[in-house]
């Protein structure tokens, strides 16, 4: 049985915030991992598995609703918003995009640690295994972890968007993402009719990667639904 004490990762750009969680954190034995931005954040959390997630909205290099779309294109660890924005439209817009809680600043510490302790009974210990996947079929290699992807050993540079939704169709490997999904989750709740972006990315992705559309090797068009990535294939297509 693992007895370990939760590991807390910190994600907020005002110091003293960051050190004032730290020691109550730790006085109420959580381990603290702390993050001063967006790209330390998502650092830690792809390389220490932590159990829970205080994420600021306002980071200095991207949005805390941009970071929470990146964290949930793999990882389901449970994510508790801190913010001084306290307009219900920020509050649902962080909820309905995968947060588990959301918190207004100025905040007491007390009603914090109880609401810490409600996510981690509901969430026990699932950020263990939730690791970001990896592929590899000896041609096209994507790494969520690094947030690299190489074809036939080259570097390929995508634009965030691209990243995003191929990373959203790798973790769903096999399996369906509609269209509605992937622009909810990529683009935002408002955007999910708006299905030109998405023709957009997936064209210039299938660029980059020399996949064609009519014999993909990895990203499969399914008509009417959505696109699937596919997994296992690392024989040329035919033709």
């Amino acid at each position: 049985m693992n007895t370990a004490a939760p590991r807390v990762l910190v994600i907020d750009d005002e110091r003293q915030i960051r050190r004032f969680l730290d020691i109550g954190l730790r006085a109420e034995g959580y381990q603290v991992l702390l993050a001063a931005n967006a790209a330390e954040g998502l650092a830690l959390a792809t390389t220490q598995a932590p159990d829970l997630v205080i994420l600021d909205l306002g980071l200095p290099d991207r949005e805390g609703h941009e970071v929470l779309a990146e964290l949930r294109q793999w990882s389901s660890v449970p994510v508790l918003m801190l913010s001084v924005r306290n307009a219900e439209s920020e509050k649902v817009r962080a909820l309905d995009n995968g947060a588990n809680d959301y918190v207004t600043k100025p905040f007491g510490m007390q009603e914090l640690m109880a609401r810490l302790r409600a996510l981690l009974r509901h969430h026990p210990a699932t950020a263990a295994t939730d690791v970001p996947p990896r592929y590899d079929d000896g041609h096209l290699a994507i790494d969520l972890a690094r947030r690299e992807v190489s074809l036939d050993g080259q570097g390929v540079a995508l634009t965030r968007k691209e990243y995003a939704v191929l990373a959203l169709l790798l973790r769903h490997a096999g399996r369906v993402v509609s269209q509605q999904q992937l622009l909810r989750e990529v683009w935002g709740a408002s955007h999910v009719q708006d299905t030109h972006y998405l023709r957009i990315v997936l064209g210039r992705l299938r660029q980059k990667l020399g996949d064609d559309p009519a014999a993909p090797r990895w990203l499969k068009t399914e008509p009417g639904v959505g696109y699937r990535f596919l997994e296992g294939s690392s024989e040329s297509p035919p033709g």
